[in-house]
């Protein structure tokens, strides 16, 4: 039995003894209290770095249009022994390596590399089409229809984009990445958005690290920089198109829609002298301090667009994480969470795209008899139900509407401008 509960049952106890009627209300725990069991264990060891493959030869690469290889758990078992599997660790842990210990405002922004000033010009011109595309006025705290617009605008600019902002000119290779930029932003279908789309992003840049035109010297700033614009565009396509949460069940349970900013965000704060896990709990922490780290920006993000205030209420892994005895038990963490409940998890995978340049094994995607069933049963459910099983068991039950879409609608209701005011339930 808890505390708690010994404590309460011994006061009821004692009242039942000496003939009171009133009796002590037992004590409310919130749920951060209960362990996830999707976590995982803490002794497991945290998966080191591997090493980070120089690019291939142009000429090796056989390009193709990404297209899902992972169809049953025999192709996601062949995938986990790949060397694919590999370098997205690689790919990923590399880029928590080279900001570890460091502040955002130690990169000098007025010397970026041109690689970097050219994929900033191409989310200067993603952003520049939400103004092309005003959401309409639905009243709705779910998807905004209008978001299919601009995501068909994408599309047919996606060719540009990468020849006249990246300077691409080989035709089979922007055919290949654009796949997986068109995917960074939301889904066209269903209106959502999530952790998954977060990787296509980063999947996008690794593709970029293959053609050789990332450098080794721009990852710090490809963290810092590119990785928080991105962000903040999602953030703003969040507030303006109220992207419902892909995957509600939340395979992290950090966050409706980003992983990376916590995993990166821990590595940047691995040693501080002052900022403890705790400290995410401080406000004046998160104001003075979150512009210079992806964590506290994420966590001040998130508390920001909830209708109800406290991480242990709207955000109960983190509320749990913050107990943590330092940020590198907290990066330790984000690595198990990232190798096993991304990478190793098959309903997530069997959404992950394989081309030329993060290709599957030669054996992946065989159509035997368990994936030809398989594939049966999502045909007749996209039959049924116009969209794709989301492999929880409730796809088709209640929408999750966004949480950025709460406050904003309040915020229209109440002639506000500012900050939400904190209130028990929206």
């Amino acid at each position: 039995m808890a505390p708690e509960q010994s404590i309460n049952q011994t006061s009821v106890d004692a009242d039942a003894r000496s003939g009171k009627t009133s009796y002590t209300i037992p004590k409310l725990i919130p749920s951060s209290r209960r362990k996830s069991s999707q976590q995982p264990s803490p002794s497991d060891p945290a998966p080191q770095t591997p090493s980070l493959p120089a690019p291939p030869s142009i000429e090796s690469v056989h390009f193709t249009t990404p297209v899902k290889r992972i169809l049953s758990p025999g192709d996601h078992e062949k995938f986990l022994a790949s060397p694919t599997y590999v370098l997205i660790l690689a790919w990923i842990f590399t880029l928590a390596d080279c900001v570890r210990g460091r502040r955002i405002s130690s990169l000098d922004t007025h010397h970026l590399s041109t690689t970097i000033k050219k994929l900033d010009s191409v989310l200067d011109t993603l952003e520049g089409m939400l103004k092309q595309y005003p959401p309409l006025d639905t009243g709705s705290r779910f998807g905004n229809p209008v978001f299919r617009s601009l995501h068909k605008a994408i599309v047919r600019d996606v060719d540009r984009i990468h020849k006249e902002l990246l300077g691409l000119h080989n035709e089979d290779a922007i055919k290949e990445i654009s796949v997986y930029l068109i995917n960074s932003f939301g889904s066209e279908e269903r209106l959502d958005y999530g952790s998954g789309h977060e990787l296509n992003f980063m999947m996008w840049l690794l593709c970029l690290y293959q053609l050789k035109q990332i450098e080794r010297e721009d990852f710090p700033a490809i963290v810092m920089h590119t990785f928080v614009r991105y962000l903040n565009l999602m953030r703003k396509i969040q507030s303006t198109y109220y992207l419902e949460p892909a995957g509600s069940h939340g395979v992290w349970g950090l966050d409706d829609y980003q992983f990376l900013p916590f995993l990166f965000g821990a590595s940047q704060l691995v040693g501080h002298p002052y900022i403890t896990p705790r400290s995410i709990h401080n406000n004046v922490v998160l104001d003075e301090e979150g512009d210079d780290y992806i964590y506290l920006n994420q966590v001040r993000w998130v508390d920001s667009v909830k209708t109800v205030k406290g991480l242990r209420w709207h955000s109960p892994m983190l509320d749990d994480i913050s107990g943590a005895k330092s940020w590198q038990k907290v990066e330790d963490g984000m690595r198990k969470m990232f190798a096993k409940e991304v990478l190793g998890k098959l309903p997530i995978m069997q959404h992950f795209l394989f081309g030329g340049l993060i290709p599957g094994t030669e054996d992946m995607g065989q159509l035997d008899e368990e994936t030809l069933r398989a594939q049966a049963e999502r045909m007749q459910h996209v039959k049924e139900f116009g969209h794709e099983p989301d492999y929880w068991g409730d796809c088709c039950g209640i929408k999750v509407p966004s949480t950025v879409a709460a406050g904003e609608e309040m915020r229209k209701r109440m002639g506000m401008s500012g900050a939400l005011r904190p209130i028990p339930f929206d």
